[in-house]
């Protein structure tokens, strides 16, 4: 039997995700989860990350002009890569486990960085049980202008112990095993934040007891 060499594997499992960052892209900017050239999305390969290029539009990537950027962080391929390249460098260099990275600009999300989020340590409360599972805490990073080194490194530091950050005034960056989980949780802390929004008065956290049952059956990290 012949097997297939290396580089052909490595080929088709990097043509596989630049299509899933693709397919991820399109289906948040269609429901409205970003904007114009709003937000990015990367990946881990083997050989380097793939990154959107800046200022693209979610909804209308090209495989082809995905960046590709190499173990240094230098280009290979396609368009230039987003600002955001350290930040997403840092995080995937301090949790290995971390295949995707989703950044967007959602609305709902922004808006509670503008009206006051619930703390800096959990910008929401755990007021669904699927935000504390599939997503947890997510502390607040105060605002500073879009590509600051020093928010690449304080969102570095927190790789390992959380899902996903806050930025005030531009919104969520999320991490996961995959470019679709990591877009799994945003859209479940958009719509966490759209429901804490709308209601009046705010909901009640879940209690003590019902988040060490969801820690215990699940293990949510709450």
């Amino acid at each position: 039997m012949t097997r297939p060499v290396p580089c052909a594997v490595h080929a088709s499992e990097e043509a596989k995700i630049r299509e899933e960052i693709c397919v991820t892209g399109a289906s948040l900017y269609t429901r409205g989860y970003t904007v114009g050239s709003a937000g990015n999305i990367s990946a881990r390969l083997e050989d380097g990350w793939l990154i959107t290029p800046t200022d693209a539009c979610l909804g209308r990537l090209d495989p082809a002009q995905i960046a590709k950027v190499d173990l240094a962080g230098n280009l290979v391929s396609g368009d230039r890569p987003s600002k955001t390249l350290a930040l997403h460098r840092g995080v995937y260099a301090r949790n290995r486990d971390v295949r995707g990275i989703v950044h967007t600009h959602s609305t709902h999300l922004v808006a509670l960085t503008l009206a006051g989020v619930w703390s800096e340590a959990d910008v929401l409360p755990p007021i669904t049980p699927y935000f504390v599972m599939k997503v947890g805490h997510v502390p607040l990073i105060r605002y500073r202008r879009p590509g600051d080194p020093q928010v690449a490194q304080q969102i570095a530091a927190l790789a390992e112990s959380v899902r996903g950050v806050m930025l005030e005034r531009l919104g969520p960056v999320v991490w996961e095993r995959s470019v679709s989980q990591a877009s799994y949780a945003i859209e479940e802390l958009e719509e966490t934040a759209r429901l804490w929004l709308m209601s009046n008065p705010r909901p009640a956290p879940l209690d003590a007891a019902a988040l060490e049952e969801l820690r215990t059956v699940f293990g949510a990290r709450w």
